[in-house]
């Protein structure tokens, strides 16, 4: 068994393609995913799974068609399944993504050029 800690830090460093969720890590069939945000992103639900998102460094702006929550680095906010949403990032923010393996980034859409390969560890 490994022991050694997962540092966000040096994952970061591996990658700085945006919107490409990379999996450092797994518990039971939950992925965590670092993933840097720029810009925004697509309207899109995941229609069998809640999705957190935790923002590690930067700001991240999530729209709903009824609102919209607004993080900054230290908080998390959760998705519930079903809802329609739109994160956007201003400038890059760092965020870690937490759901169960082999939930598609683009929900039920078929974006093709904002769709992420899958299971894609660093």
């Amino acid at each position: 068994m490994n022991y050694l800690p997962i540092s966000f830090a040096e994952k970061f460093s591996l990658f700085d393609d945006a919107w490409q969720p990379k999996v450092v890590a797994e518990m039971n069939d939950y992925q965590f995913k670092l993933a840097r945000l720029e810009g925004e992103f697509v309207w899109h639900q995941h229609a069998d799974s809640d999705e957190t998102f935790i923002v590690i460094e930067g700001e991240l702006t999530i729209k709903f068609r009824d609102g919209v929550v607004q993080l900054v680095a230290g908080e998390l906010f959760v998705v519930p399944k079903g809802v329609e949403h739109k994160p956007i990032a201003a400038k890059e923010a760092k965020v870690l993504l937490i759901e169960p393996r082999g939930v598609v980034n683009t929900g039920d859409l078929d974006e093709g050029n904002r769709r992420a390969e899958n299971d894609v560890w660093i």
